[in-house]
């Protein structure tokens, strides 16, 4: 990762400045989200596990962005359940290590073009250990700090008016139907929040891995109880 500091922002005035874009062209638009490991199960149980990062979350609801060829949509259009880990900096090598596998046999031919091997044991091959869940049968990843159990809601084919990629992206809407923390991450004096400041997510930008620095400006967002944002016919069990 590169440490070459950025340099200080420089005001724009509009009456003098010209454009300072261009136009371009990029392959993907991964402009940095967090790692996801999404666990599910195979058709004879068994137990898959698949990194991703084209992911984001609204109150208890959760978009995921999914090539439609591949082993881990199917599983989820099959058993219309899963597991999102979520994996801490610490863990980059154990993710890593599952970059190019897939559960597909025979491994597709355009997987196979860009290096992609098959592996049946996901756990084994990066280190890391199932731990049933209590709402859905895909297990959870116990190293990861978070593990989110959820439901498939929905699914929606991408790109359907654009005939190049028409038929290889899907979007399944998740529910989450349990949260799981580890302690280490869990603010302090308060039963149901995370302290930003300890958790470390792993995130992806253009398939480069990152980790959060410091917070760099006070938010007023932040200034708001987290309570406030629970729906109407929710009980809040904060601990104030």
């Amino acid at each position: 990762m590169s440490t070459k500091s950025m340099p200080p922002l420089q005001p724009i005035n509009p009456q003098t400045e010209t454009d300072r874009s261009v136009s371009i062209d990029p392959a993907i638009l991964y402009f940095g989200t967090p790692v996801v490991l999404i666990s599910t199960l195979n058709e004879d149980g068994s137990a898959n596990l698949a990194p991703m990062s084209s992911a984001w979350w609204l109150g208890k609801s959760c978009m995921l962005g999914l090539g439609a060829r591949s082993h881990t949509p199917a599983n989820l259009q099959r058993t219309r359940e899963c597991v999102l880990n979520l994996p801490s900096v610490d863990l980059v090598a154990a993710v890593d290590q599952l970059a190019r596998t897939t559960g597909s046999s025979p491994v597709p031919d355009y997987k196979q073009a860009m290096g992609y091997r098959h592996a049946r044991d996901k756990f084994g091959l990066a280190g890391l250990t199932e731990l049933p869940s209590t709402e859905v049968a895909a297990p959870r990843v116990a190293e990861c700090p978070v593990q989110l159990e959820a439901t498939i809601e929905a699914s929606y084919p991408l790109a359907q008016n654009d005939p190049a990629r028409r038929g290889y992206l899907t979007a399944f809407e998740a529910r989450i139907v349990k949260v799981h923390v580890h302690e280490t991450i869990r603010l302090e004096g308060h039963q149901d929040r995370i302290d930003p400041e300890r958790w470390r997510p792993l995130i992806m930008s253009f398939c480069q891995f990152f980790g959060l620095g410091g917070i760099v400006h006070p938010s007023r967002l932040a200034e708001i109880p987290e309570s406030a944002y629970r729906p109407p016919a929710e009980v809040s069990s904060e601990v104030a």
